[in-house]
C-alpha cells in the first residue's frame, strides 16, 4: 500500500467557550494566509468557560506569528504523524494494528476520508514513538 507518512507539528490555543470563541482565532490564522488541513475544538470540562483548538500545519513567519498572537504555541507533548493513501476498508484497523503489533501506544486519533482519500492524524507520547511509527508505516 503506498502511503504519505509525515511528521507534524500540532499547534495548540485556549480559546473562550462562547459564539465566536473559535472563529476568531481561526479568523486571526486566515488572515495571515495558513491554510489549515486539521483542525480540532472542543470544550475542557476541567477549565469551565474554556475550549482548546489544535490546528496544522502552521508554516513561514507570518503565520506563526498570527498564531502565537492569539494564544497558540507548538505543543510540546504532542507528538503527531500525518498518513495519507487510498482508501480501504479497514484501513485505520489495519494502520492501528500494525503500530500495536510494533508496540506504539496511541493517545488519540483523528481520521477522515474525502472521495477516494484517507488522512490520518496519530497521536503518540514521544518523539522517540513518532519515529517508530513513521518507520512502521512507512513499511506498510
Amino acid at each position: 500500500m503506498e502511503l504519505s507518512v509525515e511528521r507534524v507539528d500540532v499547534w495548540a490555543a485556549t480559546i473562550e467557550d462562547k459564539p465566536g470563541g473559535l472563529a476568531q482565532v481561526l479568523g486571526a490564522l486566515r488572515d495571515a494566509g495558513a491554510d489549515l488541513q486539521f483542525v480540532v475544538a472542543r470544550r475542557t470540562p476541567e477549565s469551565p468557560g474554556k475550549g482548546v483548538v489544535f490546528v496544522a500545519p502552521l508554516q513561514g513567519d507570518q503565520e506563526i506569528h498570527a498564531a502565537t498572537q492569539v494564544g497558540f504555541n507548538v505543543t510540546p507533548s504532542l507528538h503527531s504523524v500525518r498518513v495519507m493513501g487510498l482508501d480501504q476498508l479497514g484501513i485505520i484497523a489495519e494502520l492501528t494494528q500494525r503500530l500495536a503489533d510494533g508496540g506504539i501506544n496511541l493517545r488519540g486519533v483523528s481520521a477522515a476520508v474525502l472521495g477516494s482519500q484517507f488522512i490520518a492524524y496519530l497521536a503518540v507520547d514521544s518523539l522517540d514513538d513518532t519515529n517508530r511509527a513513521m518507520d512502521i508505516l512507512q513499511r506498510a
